[in-house]
């Protein structure tokens, strides 16, 4: 008998489009594993409202962000593709771990001491609790691993901390402690205007950030407007500058070549060839996927279609899994 595929989820907000860190550092790998592993691919929405949004906006971003999903080569056929607000259980397993986790450990989640500085006074409460929304996120589908970046490994451990204490608690193995799967090239793509920072969505100089929604005319105007250094030709992988590594980083992610490749192509040349070269990389790249997200947001009918199949696969999934943490707790189960 064929060994059982082990299992994979990650999710992505779908606050604004997504940016090409995003699917260097996570979509594209994402898309490779769907023949080896089973495959949860979620927009995490829930997760989108620990700030506020526009509703109208926060729904076309979602649909945004599944049609890049699919475009980016996700299939619907070989990934269940969900948003976390359709799946009940998420909320559900969040409380329970509302009652199992420690002020003190959630206090020092690192992304909560930046997020709830730059908010201010109103610090939302889920902003506090978010990493126990995500351990519910992955632990209801028991996955063996999870794709994530560097700044999510804090996250992670606590998942596996709560799954353990559950565990531990209960006298029992309803969680599978998942191991965290940190992607090597191209998982961390930086802002081109600020290349000591992640590139991010809510970036606040937008010329840092390649979207999948830009033009090409966009794309080639931002890569080749990227923050380098006052020297003028490149040099090694190790002696460049971080917005330099940054460039080399992103050409060697789309040409399948090491740093040194990219970087002896282009030693003694001006910064400009590596720039032109880089951007025609990332435009050559990104156009497909752009023509195929703007088709499949012109059929929302067959958008809902795959996000409806999508929850109700993964809620069979996360309902058995809550249904062991709820008889484990005591409570009365549901009259069928």
């Amino acid at each position: 008998m064929e060994e059982q595929k082990r299992t994979i989820l990650s999710g992505i907000q779908p606050s604004n489009s997504l940016h090409l860190g995003n699917y260097l550092g996570a979509v594209r790998n994402w898309r490779e594993m769907q023949q080896e592993y089973r495959c949860f691919y979620m927009m995490v929405d829930l997760h989108a409202i620990t700030v506020t949004q526009d509703p109208e906006t926060l729904r076309e971003s979602s649909y945004l962000g599944i049609a890049s999903y699919i475009a980016a080569g996700l299939d619907p056929e070989n990934s269940v593709l969900f948003l976390q607000s359709h799946v009940s259980a998420h909320a559900e397993l969040a409380w329970i771990f509302n009652c199992t986790s420690y002020m003190g450990e959630l206090s020092r989640m690192t992304q909560f001491k930046d997020k709830s500085a730059k908010q201010g006074k109103n610090i939302p409460v889920g902003l506090f609790t978010y990493p126990n929304l995500m351990a519910a996120d992955i632990l209801l589908y028991q996955p063996h691993y999870v794709p994530v970046g560097n700044d999510q490994k804090q996250h992670v451990e606590h998942t596996r901390n709560l799954a353990e204490r559950i565990n531990n608690r209960y006298q029992k193995d309803i969680f599978k402690i998942p191991e965290p799967f940190i992607g090597k090239q191209g998982a961390r793509v930086m802002d081109l205007q600020n290349p000591t920072s992640k590139m991010s969505k809510s970036v606040e100089n937008p010329k840092g950030a390649v979207f999948l929604t830009d033009t090409d005319k966009q794309i080639m105007k931002k890569v080749k407007s990227a923050v380098t250094d006052s020297g003028s030709e490149v040099k090694t992988y190790d002696e460049a500058s971080p917005g330099l590594r940054n460039l080399i980083d992103i050409n060697s992610a789309l040409s399948n070549r090491s740093h040194e490749e990219v970087a002896n192509e282009f030693s003694g040349k001006m910064y400009g060839h590596l720039k032109v070269a880089t951007a025609e990389l990332v435009v050559e790249t990104l156009a497909p996927i752009r023509e195929k997200m703007n088709q499949l947001l012109n059929d929302k009918a067959y958008l809902n279609k795959i996000l409806k199949t999508g929850a109700e696969s993964a809620q069979i999934v996360a309902q058995k899994t809550l249904n062991q943490v709820y008889d484990a707790t005591g409570f009365i189960p549901k009259v069928p």
